[in-house]
């Protein structure tokens, strides 16, 4: 019988993948043993593997899962606008709020990518480039129009790719600065790298990151 949206076993199962990545990004993916996860999630070892025959295919679970949902935040933030600006300031303000929101499986999708097999490997990184390409298809068609000054469209998306991911390594909530703060913040330095008017990056700031 097909499981049930809601199951105990989707529940479950669930369970196991935030289990699994909150402890992968703690002691690391090679550190973690299945039994260790079992016991975190108080289900027998052997449990586990009916739903993931293999450690590694959990990881690349965790990878894909993380990548999709990324995209499908994207799709759903994409502004109907063509203006290169508008649509560079939703790219970094989903992406900062995202790896924010998924700090562990973040950190799980960067570190743990040497723990892949190849082809495997090769499928989570299709699914990055997929998605950095939205950004440089961005920062061209500024350019194009004049609106952006950039030298390197590629060096400038993985300048910018590194340092909007690179906020989930200091950034704590409750501290000195807030999530809408820190992305107006980082609007105004993306501007200043690509060419554009910085004073305009704040002014692009979704009504739900103006009420953060």
């Amino acid at each position: 019988m097909a499981r049930t949206t809601g199951s105990d076993g989707e529940k479950t199962e669930a369970t196991i993948r935030e289990a699994a990545v909150n402890l992968i990004a703690r002691f690391g993916y090679e550190a973690m043993s299945m039994r260790q996860l079992a016991t975190e999630v108080g289900v027998q070892a052997a449990a586990l593997y009916r739903y993931f025959p293999t450690k590694e295919g959990l990881l690349f679970t965790l990878m894909r899962e993380h990548m999709e949902g990324l995209t499908d935040a994207w799709e759903a933030a994409r502004p109907t606008s063509a203006d290169p600006v508008r649509r560079l300031a939703a790219y970094v303000e989903n992406h900062i709020a995202f790896h924010i929101e998924r700090r562990h499986a973040t950190h799980v999708s960067n570190m743990e990518l040497r723990s892949l097999s190849p082809e495997r490997l090769t499928q989570i990184l299709r699914m990055r480039t997929a998605y950095e390409k939205e950004l440089r298809a961005i920062l061209r068609d500024g350019a194009e129009a004049g609106v952006f000054d950039i030298d390197d469209t590629g060096l400038t998306a993985m300048a910018l790719i590194q340092m909007m991911t690179g906020v989930i390594v200091w950034f704590r909530p409750g501290e000195r600065l807030s999530i809408t703060e820190v992305t107006a913040t980082y609007l105004s330095m993306t501007m200043r790298l690509v060419g554009a008017a910085s004073s305009t990056a704040p002014r692009f700031l979704s009504g739900a990151q103006r009420t953060l």
